[in-house]
């Protein structure tokens, strides 16, 4: 917390097991996925940046946002994938959380928060 006893942001880890693995490999959809979350959250997308390792690879990618960022690193192999949801301001990212949890289908996941500044 900072001086004033609020928090400056809210930082969420995001573990998601047990995805399926052509999801995983698809950047044009985890894209889609990572900016929906935003929306849904009431964060301004910036800019973004996907990339694909090639067939059957992973993705990693990042949205940069007004209020910070969302990232995430797939690994098919292990139909497992990291997200990373940064947020400050009036945003909500825990609705940004959910949201991935949903999309990505992931039947065990782990989330972590912890407050920023």
């Amino acid at each position: 917390m900072n001086a004033t006893g609020s928090a400056l942001g809210s930082h969420v880890l995001l573990d998601l097991h047990g995805v399926a693995p052509p999801l995983l490999c698809d950047a044009a959809a985890l894209e889609r996925v990572l900016r929906d979350a935003a929306e849904a959250a009431g964060a301004c997308v910036l800019s973004a940046h996907f990339h694909g390792f090639g067939a059957g690879m992973g993705v990693t990618g990042v949205l940069l946002l007004a209020e910070s960022h969302i990232s995430i690193h797939t690994w098919p192999e292990r139909s497992y994938a990291a997200v990373d949801v940064f947020m400050c301001g009036g945003t909500q990212p825990m609705v940004a959380v959910r949201l991935i949890q949903e999309r990505l289908l992931a039947p065990r996941s782990t989330v972590r928060e912890c407050e920023r500044g």
